[in-house]
């Protein structure tokens, strides 16, 4: 599973990329990106995101990503 980053909720705290242990979301552009040949699925980034932005599924389930 990879992490599927809702860009319209993102208000750009950073807390998911300090959480991921495997490093997968970087920036990119103003947005987030999520580096799916890293991403674990294991939702740590979901649980600290504030604004609720990140969902936990695979690509093509849902998201806005």
């Amino acid at each position: 599973m990879t992490a599927l980053v809702t860009i319209s909720g993102c208000q750009g705290c950073g807390a998911c990329l300090l959480t991921c242990p495997e490093h997968a979301i970087r920036p990119d552009g103003g947005t987030l990106r999520v580096l799916a040949a890293r991403c674990t699925g294991c939702g740590e980034c979901a649980e600290v995101c504030p604004a609720g932005a990140i969902s936990v599924g695979r690509p093509g389930e849902g998201g806005s990503g």
